[in-house]
């Protein structure tokens, strides 16, 4: 299967974009209202934004050889908000640097891994791997959302065809 680099390029300049909002629309509350369990499958707003950087870190280790602290699933990376918020957009950084030097021939090709969980070795296309990083961003930035609309905040546009980059292209 052939893959075009730019995708990625895009989901990553998307997952910038929707970090940068979902800290602006999480920085209204106080750290209390933050961390406070609200139900979600990681509790909270910020230990929800924790497992983001979390995968994220997982996955760019996997991908370029990084050695980004993880302290396990469901672990807060960070307790203090302004620090998390700098190392996530630090996170979104090196993953916009990542896509931009994607190729379609390194996406192609098999990465095998072992997960620290369960200790079992596997084998998937790259394409696929990259696709889920960004998916898995996505997938939690909805809860986010959702656990933020419930606070009366509302973190605004989230469609990827209204990043505003592509409204200036457009004429809106």
């Amino acid at each position: 299967m052939q893959i075009d680099p730019g995708l990625y390029q895009r989901l990553a300049a998307y997952n910038s974009w929707m970090t940068e909002k979902a800290y602006a629309a999480a920085a209204q509350m106080s750290d209390e209202e933050r961390k406070a369990d609200k139900g979600a499958f990681f509790k909270s707003v910020h230990s929800t934004l924790n497992h983001i950087l979390f995968a994220d870190r997982v996955w760019m280790n996997r991908f370029s050889g990084s050695s980004h602290a993880v302290n396990g699933m469901g672990v807060d990376i960070f307790e203090d908000f302004d620090a998390l918020k700098a190392a996530h957009l630090d996170m979104c950084s090196e993953i916009e640097t990542f896509a931009d030097a994607l190729t379609a021939a390194w996406l192609a090709e098999p990465m095998t891994w072992t997960r620290s969980t369960d200790k079992v070795t596997r084998s998937r296309p790259r394409w696929l791997l990259v696709t889920h990083m960004f998916n898995h961003q996505t997938h939690h930035r909805g809860q986010l959302s959702t656990l933020l609309m419930q606070l009366g905040i509302d973190i605004g546009v989230t469609d990827l065809p209204f990043m505003p980059d592509l409204l200036e292209m457009s004429g809106g």
